[in-house]
């Protein structure tokens, strides 16, 4: 569209309006007041993927949610390379995320730009990221490109950034409103609505609202003792709501603002492990209250001045039910409230055309509160002040791009009762870069070293009878190298996009929780991990009869993640826990028109559920396979959608972590109007 606009203000403009009387003759001239209004020709370009050459990244966009079968953000980015997710079964399951083998509490989540934190576990919950306002995820290894950006965004492993919708309304459409539902399998009923809303030239807004409810019972096989029964999954129901409103000012694309307001509730059933001989089902109940109010303002001047500020208040409540717990007082209720104060200030300067440079500084308050139905004095009811600067740089010359940080992190702690972790001050170093070796812009080669400094949790530290205030932080350093092609195609295929990255992670004073019982243990410091693994990344597109095209996505990585602690023990050179040393996902569909047809499986191989990596701790791997239909059609001005997506379709038994079984096939149905 950028070239219609440029040859049409090259039609009209006074300098060829004279060249073209000066050339024609006088009789053509002399008609000065006739116009004539040429038909306005779209130029279109081949979709290829956007590769980012400067550190791995992988996205997935709105439009393919429903392709990958996706109902919140941990089944769209369970398709990424190097991506485990750890699912404990159930519509309403807790389901985490690991990147490289490194664990959930070195995923960073960044919602527009703002960190979504949990002091307390150090891990986000992704059942509770509803996909209804997403626009578009973006997994970042080692950090994004970008330089301006909260100093949050540089101490973790992995950045997984989730764009939420922005409104793009005209004067001619002031307004959108999209109302949908979806149904199936488990009981799920899941309608929600979405409102945007222009309110003037600078001005706009969006709210989004969902309800989810579901029975969340299923069948599954249970084996042991040469038995193989067929049972049926309960207490895994789930009732949740959320609503998510935004404010947004644009005074031009370097001149904005934004507010956030997100509220979440969720009452669900935790339905516990399958354990042999033992047939009572779990009772645990768990309630969350999430409450977040975030703004951002970015500035940027003509002298290469750039400015952006966030702020970002919270209060997330957590209770956890167990009604039968073996205690004096026969039950566990634990009630627990964080409360976090942040903000963030960062400035970058362009001092050269090819040379930028620049500083962030972030303040974060947390604390945490525990309300127990009897005393509990062991709890140390801490308040976390944590202080980061960092300090970054890009540098473009020419085929050679270079970005290194230097990220300085100082935490001081205060508790009301025991004693408080010592105070922390660390810096931690990251070095980029990039080249394009030919002329073309198709090949690139890459690498990055990352040294991740993680700080002990509050549950690390201070929960009663397993907190271990004596902690050492945990450690690594990431090393990757990779290349990235992409190129246009003229024959059957339009686009190939490949990507394949080479990485070793090293890790000390990694914190494991080590179990005595079943109800207790102790946290520890576990001496020393390496990593070495590979991923790769195909996608392309062709066109296989007029209407129809055919896509491919297809992802593979190896993960070797060996415990190096100590030689001389019968663990050393075992595998971690929950780490398949292989994965991989396909996904293939065919597009025709207004309908789509698409095929997903994600596979991955054995591993073990302890560091022993004996037979009887085997984890069999598995492939589950999805399939979806979508449909839409523009009546009267207004779009319908509907989907039908079948999971796990060949009815597979699996399970991601011990003792709790998957569902088998489901069924999810969805319509949608945009209005």
């Amino acid at each position: 569209m950028r070239h219609v606009y440029l040859f049409k203000k090259l039609i009209y403009s006074k300098g060829f309006l004279l060249l073209m009387c000066l050339c024609a003759p006088r009789t053509v001239c002399a008609q000065t007041d006739t116009t004539k209004k040429l038909k306005e020709v779209a130029v279109k370009a081949l979709p290829i993927p956007q590769v980012q050459t400067l550190t791995p990244a992988q996205q997935i966009s709105q439009k393919e949610f429903a392709r990958y079968s996706a109902f919140n953000v941990a089944d769209a980015v369970k398709n990424f390379s190097g991506v485990t997710v750890k699912d404990y079964g159930g519509i309403g399951g807790l389901k985490t995320v690991s990147v490289r083998g490194l664990g959930a509490n070195h995923t960073a989540v960044m919602y527009d730009g703002v960190q979504i934190n949990d002091a307390q576990t150090g891990q986000v919950d992704f059942s509770k990221l509803n996909l209804n306002n997403v626009q578009q995820l973006t997994l970042y290894n080692g950090q994004p490109e970008q330089i301006l950006q909260p100093a949050r965004a540089y101490i973790s492993a992995s950045v997984l950034s989730i764009q939420t919708i922005r409104p793009q309304l005209t004067a001619d459409k002031p307004y959108q409103l999209q109302l949908g539902v979806e149904g199936g399998s488990f009981g799920l009923i899941n309608p929600y609505l979405q409102w945007q809303q222009r309110l003037s030239d600078n001005w706009q807004f969006i709210v989004n609202a969902y309800t989810e409810n579901a029975n969340g019972r299923y069948k599954f096989h249970k084996s042991g003792d040469g038995l193989d029964t067929v049972r049926t999954r309960t207490n895994a129901d789930i009732a949740a709501q959320q609503m998510d409103g935004a404010l947004y000012w644009t005074k031009s694309d370097s001149n904005r603002y934004n507010l956030h307001i997100n509220y979440y509730h969720s009452q669900r059933g935790l339905p516990g492990a399958v354990v042999l001989n033992n047939a009572a089902p779990s009772q645990d109940r768990l309630w969350n209250r999430d409450l977040f109010i975030q703004s951002g303002y970015q500035r940027v001047w003509k002298s290469g001045l750039s400015f952006l500020i966030n702020t970002k208040l919270s209060e997330n409540y957590l209770r956890y039910l167990n009604p039968i717990f073996l205690n004096a007082q026969g039950r566990l209720d634990q009630q627990f409230t964080q409360r976090e104060f942040y903000q963030s200030a960062a400035l970058a300067w362009q001092i050269t055309p090819n040379w930028q440079l620049s500083y962030a500084a972030d303040l974060a308050v947390n604390h945490l509160d525990i309300n127990f139905n009897y005393p509990y004095p062991q709890f140390g009811y801490p308040t976390r002040m944590s202080l980061l600067n960092v300090l970054a740089s890009n540098l473009n010359v020419g085929r050679f791009k270079l970005q290194g940080s230097l990220l300085n992190t100082n935490i001081t702690e205060n508790v009301r009762t025991g004693r408080a972790a010592p105070a922390r001050n660390n810096f931690a170093p990251t070095l980029i870069a990039s080249l394009q070796p030919f002329k073309s812009a198709n090949f690139n080669v890459r690498a990055f070293y990352k040294r991740i400094f993680r700080n002990p949790t509050f549950d690390d530290l201070y929960y009663g009878g397993i907190g271990n205030p004596n902690l050492k932080p945990e450690y690594t350093n990431q090393y990757d190298a990779g290349l990235t092609y992409n190129k246009a195609l003229t024959g059957f295929l339009e686009y190939v996009t490949v990507t394949a990255d080479a990485y070793y992670n090293d890790v000390t004073n990694k914190i494991v929780f080590i179990p005595k019982d079943a109800y207790n243990g102790s946290i520890q410091n576990f001496g020393k991990v390496e990593m070495k693994g590979l991923d790769i990344g195909l996608k392309t597109q062709g066109a296989i009869a007029p209407g129809y095209k055919a896509s491919l996505f297809v992802n593979y990585s190896y993960l070797q993640a060996l415990n190096v602690t100590d030689a001389t023990s019968s663990v050393y050179l075992n595998q971690l826990p929950y780490t398949p040393r292989n994965t991989l996902s396909v996904n293939a569909g065919v597009d025709a028109g207004a309908l789509g047809i698409y095929y997903n499986m994600v596979y991955a191989s054995e591993r073990y559920y302890t560091n022993n990596n004996l037979p009887a701790d085997r984890i069999p791997g598995y492939a589950i396979s999805d399939a979806s239909v979508t449909y839409h059609k523009k009546l009267n001005n207004k779009l319908l959608q509907t989907s039908i997506e079948v999971n796990n379709l060949f009815n597979k038994s699996y399970f991601f972590v011990q003792s709790y079984p998957m569902p088998g096939r489901s069924v999810r149905l969805s319509f949608q109007i945009t209005i």
